[in-house]
């Protein structure tokens, strides 16, 4: 085999070759696995974090819907009135509660921010499940209000269930909102991070693939020339 390749003018690659050959297989591999981190990252941040991070902030709207949906129980006329529109509650909170379990598993692929991603979740979860419990306990006394035995007793019990929405179920309102502003800022801080990191990558990739690059260069222009030096100096050995 290697007569053949004798006799058809192939040898043996030399050592700055295969040095050559490593290198750019090297900045190759070094290359791919750049670009394959930044996509990955990119993919995480916009296909799935992102997307999860915007259904928290329309959390804020589902919050108000429930609130208001709250205050015309308090206001309806009548007791299938009222059944009608506390029906759709569940649903609700069921959206809300939702939104926080999809960002939750988003936030588990994302570790780069500095600040305590989970506990900004937990004091959000904590807050709403305080808000959810006080709205509660307000169609609670409404619903004893519907079913009170004298128009007293209904009235007692419904203004209970104002005085109760009022004083205790709109702090913890405002709780929640400041838990989701609170939220709101990690997910700006993860993705400025995540984008930093990203850049940092790309930077570092490109000046070692330049630097690479002129190695490369460097030592192809060396094989080249002791390449030519053998040449030369084989006639001349020949000659002697």
């Amino acid at each position: 085999m290697i007569g053949r390749w004798s006799e058809r003018g192939i040898g043996w690659p030399s050592w700055g070759q295969i040095a050559v050959s490593i290198m750019i297989t090297g900045l190759g591999l070094l290359g791919a696995n750049a670009l394959s981190q930044v996509d990955e990252d990119l993919r995480i941040m916009y296909s799935e974090y992102t997307l999860a991070a915007a259904d928290i902030a329309h959390i804020s709207a589902d919050v108000i819907r429930y609130r208001v949906t709250i205050k015309r129980a308090l206001e309806a006329a009548g007791k299938s009135d009222f059944e009608s529109i506390t029906a759709i509650l569940p649903d609700q909170r069921s959206r809300i509660q939702n939104a926080i379990d999809r960002y939750a598993a988003a936030s588990l692929r994302v570790s780069r921010s500095g600040r305590s991603e989970p506990q900004d979740i937990k004091a959000v979860r904590e807050s709403l499940d305080a808000y959810f419990a006080a709205a509660s306990k307000t169609v609670s006394l409404l619903v004893q209000a519907w079913i009170a035995r004298s128009p007293r007793d209904a009235a007692d019990l419904r203004s209970q269930a104002e005085l109760h929405a009022a004083d205790n179920a709109g702090p913890k309102l405002i709780q929640v909102s400041l838990a989701l502003d609170r939220l709101l800022e990690t997910v700006a801080d993860v993705a400025k991070d995540m984008r930093d990191e990203g850049t940092v990558t790309i930077s570092h990739t490109s000046k070692g693939l330049f630097v690479g690059s002129m190695v490369i260069a460097f030592l192809n222009l060396f094989a080249r020339r002791g390449s030519s030096v053998r040449r030369n100096q084989a006639p001349a050995e020949i000659l002697a």
